[in-house]
């Protein structure tokens, strides 16, 4: 399973939704819908700063991620951001690729 790394903005909305059903039962209706998809969550925070709320999880693949991101945004009380996460040994696989790429202009 390929991890994930979501990143929640609550509107006005979405914060009085929150201030009604606390913190607790978020993270319990969001772990939910990731185990209603076959994936895991590894941790769920709330934060201050450009997010409010952060979620970590493991999904089967990444049309599941991109689905979740879709629903998440359309609901409208909630601006969502997904990032593909990658280990450390993925990255060292990656460098060893040889790339044959040309700069823009070279």
């Amino acid at each position: 399973m390929a991890k994930y790394l979501f990143e929640a903005t609550y509107n006005a909305d979405g914060m009085k939704g929150l201030q009604k059903e606390g913190g607790s039962n978020r993270r319990a209706a969001v772990k939910q819908m990731i185990e209603g998809l076959g994936g895991t969550m590894e941790c769920f925070y709330f934060a201050f700063g450009n997010s409010d709320a952060i979620v970590i999880a493991d999904f089967p693949d990444s049309v599941t991620a991109a689905a979740v991101g879709i629903a998440i945004n359309a609901v409208g009380t909630v601006q969502g951001k997904t990032t593909v996460l990658i280990t450390p040994e993925d990255v060292d696989n990656a460098v060893k690729k040889t790339i044959n790429y040309r700069p823009p202009g070279k």
